[in-house]
């Protein structure tokens, strides 16, 4: 009769086991999993209207601007840049947290011995025992809870995978904006080291004229003064190109001296860009995707503060001998094992898991917003960048005329000095002119340069081999 009560009672265990977790699920729902989106301007082309000139930019993007020299320095980039080292660590110990996640899915065997010595409360004699078991234990992921927080993982993952893409977008970008300002500097240098001494000459000169009485002392003060303005010039162009090779070489991963480069005169030749941008622009940034894993996380990361409502199940089940006597350990009336499921569900914690619940779904709306200000920002850097190159392009050409009349007015004006018609104080001022309007256009030229480079970077986007490969 007792057998009989016992396997009714287990049969309505089961039964209202049953009736709970079907009332569970009925009140558990996942988040929706929501992917954020933006809207795209209509200055943005369709991808079927794009220019094939955009779709050539790939990984090597630096290429297209032709400059052997920079190829190079993008190849030592990869392999000795630290911040770039650091961020593929980073990468590693996110794909590690993933392994971790899901390897809570599957079952924990553990193998334990143990050996005691125990005397009763009664003071009976001493006893010896000894233990082997294979402990089992698994958690029944009935609500999900374990798949959501590999999906984070997941998420977080692939989240620092285009944080390293970015990262390294954003040091080819900057390697290839160095190397224009260096390159800038140098025929800064060349420019001005030519009229340092085009004005020691004229010096020469007009203390040869002042000898013979021809002209005032103040056309040799007139002279040296420039000749001397000219000299701090070369200084300090000089120390600027300077302090751009130690930037290069520590963004290359070397001391600020190792880097030894040729100098050049020739500033790198600028691609053609495109007239229309492909509307798939914002999705292959990796910005972009970054805060949209981000985004995918944190939804993943409510479903887990929402399952903490519901009861845990989990199964255990063990095997193994205990003995008084080591020799017999092993027979088989040591044997002994167990086995069965249980159920944990917390009834009162003060309201800490709404408040884990609450923090969940700020954060979620704090990665929306941060995913919609990335988008923002990005659209704002193109748009910037766009201006700045057919704005720069048009101020290029007229910097270029500015520079003919200032040619042709020093010309003018030293002829009118050697004649005697006007003072040296005017063949100064053209010099300075002169040399001015050709400073300002290599200011001009290295700005557009840099605005495209700025540009290509925002059209390189993501590529999945290099994630692949890291």
């Amino acid at each position: 009769m007792s057998m009989r009560w016992s396997r009714l009672a287990n049969a309505l265990s089961v039964i209202a086991l049953c009736f709970l977790l079907a009332g569970c699920a009925s009140w558990f729902k996942k988040p929706a999993v929501l992917k954020p989106t933006a809207r795209t301007p209509e200055s943005f082309a369709a991808p079927q209207a794009a220019n094939t000139a955009g779709d050539a930019v790939d990984r090597a993007w630096w290429t297209l601007f032709q400059d052997p020299v920079l190829n190079g320095l993008q190849a030592q980039l990869e392999t000795g840049n630290l911040n770039l080292q650091l961020l593929s660590a980073k990468v590693r110990q996110a794909q590690a947290s993933v392994a971790a996640a899901q390897a809570s899915l599957w079952p924990s065997v553990s193998l334990s011995a143990g050996a005691a010595r125990s005397v009763s409360s009664a003071g009976g004699a001493a006893s010896n025992s000894a233990s082997v078991s294979l402990p089992l234990t698994w958690e029944l992921d009935v609500w999900g809870r374990i798949d959501l927080q590999t999906q984070a993982a997941q998420a977080n993952a692939l989240a620092s995978q285009e944080d390293l893409a970015l990262a390294r977008l954003s040091a080819q970008a900057t390697l290839v904006q160095t190397y224009i300002a260096l390159r800038t500097a140098e025929r800064q240098f060349a420019v001005v080291e030519k009229a340092q001494a085009a004005y020691e000459r004229a010096l020469t000169l007009t203390r040869y004229r002042y000898e013979a009485g021809v002209v005032s002392a103040a056309d040799v003060a007139q002279a040296e003064s420039q000749w001397q303005s000219t000299v701090a010039q070369r200084i300090d162009v000089e120390t600027t190109r300077q302090q751009l090779t130690h930037s290069l070489a520590v963004l290359l991963g070397q001391t600020p001296s190792a880097l030894q480069m040729a100098a050049s005169q020739a500033l790198p030749a600028l691609p053609a860009l495109p007239t229309l941008l492909p509307a798939s622009l914002l999705q292959r940034r990796p910005d972009v995707r970054a805060a949209e894993m981000r985004v995918m996380a944190a939804q993943a990361q409510l479903g887990v503060a929402q399952t903490a409502f519901f009861p845990t199940f989990s199964f255990a089940a063990s095997t193994g001998y205990k003995s008084t006597e080591l020799a017999s350990l092993f027979n088989a009336s040591s044997r002994l094992w167990s086995l069965g499921p249980s159920l944990a569900l917390s009834l009162l914690d003060g309201g800490q898991r709404q408040a884990a619940k609450d923090d969940a779904r700020a954060a979620l709306e704090v990665a929306l917003l941060n995913y919609q200000q990335t988008v923002l920002t990005i659209l704002q850097e193109v748009e910037d960048n766009l201006v700045a190159t057919h704005q720069l392009q048009a101020q290029e050409a007229a910097q270029a005329q500015a520079l003919q009349a200032a040619e042709s007015n020093l010309r003018i004006t030293e002829a009118q000095y050697a004649a005697g018609t006007v003072s040296y104080l005017n063949v100064v001022t053209a010099q300075a002119s002169a040399l001015a309007a050709q400073r300002n256009l290599l200011d001009v030229q290295s700005r557009r340069a840099l605005a495209v480079t700025q540009l290509l970077k925002n059209l390189a986007g993501r590529w999945d081999a290099d994630l692949a490969a890291k």
